[in-house]
């Protein structure tokens, strides 16, 4: 496994998006005003990554109003060779899946979702070229 990035769920994408890149003046390293998701350079290249966040309760199943109480606010994103091989190993393990190991196309990746013993959102992702051997 892999850190990759910590994901920011955002309700207001744009302003999220002017404070990061306009007025910390972090480098946006994909993305830009007006999209789903951007990311930042922290010393990672890509590090800090900002998602609207109704876009994550679509991916995670969750059915989540406009409460900011309910809602998560970040994710932890882990890279890992195989999304089905990690997925098995960890629900052996006892961990217990949000989702089950899913192709999100749009995204380029295969991934799946769980929770931390804190409630953390903790997604596992390989990009789909590596995961089903083809490029894509």
């Amino acid at each position: 496994m892999k850190f990759n990035n910590i994901r920011l769920l955002v309700n207001d994408f744009d302003k999220c998006f002017t404070f990061y890149n306009d007025i910390l003046g972090l480098e946006c390293t994909w993305g830009k005003s007006g999209d789903n998701f951007a990311s930042f350079n922290i010393g990672i290249s890509s590090g800090l990554a900002l998602f609207k966040a109704e876009l994550m309760n679509l991916a995670i199943n969750e059915k989540v109003e406009k409460n900011e109480t309910f809602q998560d606010k970040m994710a932890i994103i882990i890279e890992v060779d195989s999304v089905d091989t990690t997925y098995n190993l960890l629900q052996s393990r006892g961990v217990k899946f949000l989702t089950e190991p899913k192709d999100m196309t749009a995204w380029g990746i295969r991934v799946v979702h769980f929770r931390d013993p804190e409630h953390n959102l903790i997604e596992l992702f390989s990009e789909l070229s590596k995961e089903n051997g083809t490029i894509v």
